[in-house]
């Protein structure tokens, strides 16, 4: 019996014992989490369907979310339902899998983050150097920029797993569990606090300088010149994408806060523990709650689901709908 519950039960003396079947309770959260497991990854996918199927939305700045909407995919259709299955079973597939498996969601989270602050930037210039973005801000720019952001995130990946992956199981108390311990200074500071302090450096100017912008707008409202009119439109639509990318921001650090606040307290997080668990669900739930932002503020991504949804993208031409107009 003893032997039954083991996780290798030919390891008497090292193997992990097999998790307890889930109560009722633990039932229902497993079962919540898969369905935020789906609902990311479908979310997630919608949007990079519309941003890369309709060539209205192929702008700098929606290339942008189409990194971060990559990034989110995957952690709802591979790193989400991996963490639930790891919560209540046995690991069985080695040390080494387990260093290589944590590779996943350390890149994903980096290039979450990396493409965040690539956001701010791209506000930045859009609001505090209006005229010279359309020529400082290109699509070739910015595909340069989100291919080195995912490059840079696979580098620190295996720079910061790199003693794992040369030494898999050490943090193992057990044969059948897959712990790493993260080097906590180095995560801290290159994955949060720079990110955060660029981050925040960037909105507040952007702040400043909306607020400003905004109060011009009301100033000039009554303007009845044709061009001054498409100016003062331009400008309500880069204030508004500014500040939905704010909240969008904001989210993203509630979410994460939490897990590096703890970091900084001076406690150390086992990779695969319950508090660690917890801390990730909350940072991957941030995956979930980016593309239900998209789909409250942005109308283009509310009209190109419908159009995904109702199978008229399969239509000749439908990559040249006009999906930014309101009708």
């Amino acid at each position: 019996m003893e032997e039954a519950e083991l996780c290798f039960p030919q390891l008497l003396n090292t193997s992990c014992r097999r998790p307890q079947p889930p109560h009722s309770e633990a039932l229902f959260v497993y079962i919540l989490l898969f369905f935020i497991s789906l609902l990311t990854a479908t979310l997630n996918l919608l949007l990079i369907i519309s941003i890369s199927h309709f060539r209205q939305l192929h702008t700098p700045t929606n290339l942008l979310l189409l990194s971060l909407a990559g990034s989110d995919f995957f952690v709802g259709l591979l790193v989400i339902p991996v963490e639930i299955l790891m919560m209540g079973t046995c690991w069985v597939l080695g040390d080494v899998m387990c260093a290589l498996y944590f590779l996943l969601p350390c890149t994903l989270i980096s290039a979450s983050v990396g493409s965040m602050v690539l956001i701010s930037v791209d506000r930045y210039v859009a609001i505090c150097d209006p005229l010279r973005y359309p020529t400082r801000v290109t699509v070739r720019v910015v595909t340069a920029a989100v291919c080195l952001c995912w490059l840079c995130s696979v580098f620190y990946s295996v720079f910061i797993m790199y003693d794992h992956l040369n030494r898999p199981g050490r943090y193992n108390p057990c044969h059948g569990e897959c712990v790493v311990n993260m080097a906590g200074d180095v995560d801290l500071a290159v994955a949060f606090v720079i990110p955060i302090a660029v981050i925040t450096g960037l909105y507040i100017r952007v702040f400043v300088v909306a607020v400003t912008q905004a109060r011009a707008v009301r100033a000039h409202a009554a303007a009845v010149t044709a061009g001054y009119s498409v100016t003062l439109t331009v400008r309500r639509s880069e204030l508004k994408a500014a500040r939905t990318l704010g909240v969008l921001v904001a989210v993203f650090l509630i979410c994460y806060s939490p897990y590096y606040c703890l970091s900084m307290s001076g406690s150390s997080i086992l990779i695969g523990s319950s508090t660690e668990a917890f801390m990730s669900f909350l940072m991957y739930f941030n995956s979930c709650l980016n593309p239900l932002l998209y789909a409250l503020f942005y109308p283009w991504f509310r009209k190109a689901v419908r159009l995904i949804v109702s199978l008229r993208i399969l239509q000749p031409g439908s990559c040249e709908a006009n999906i930014l107009s309101r009708h």
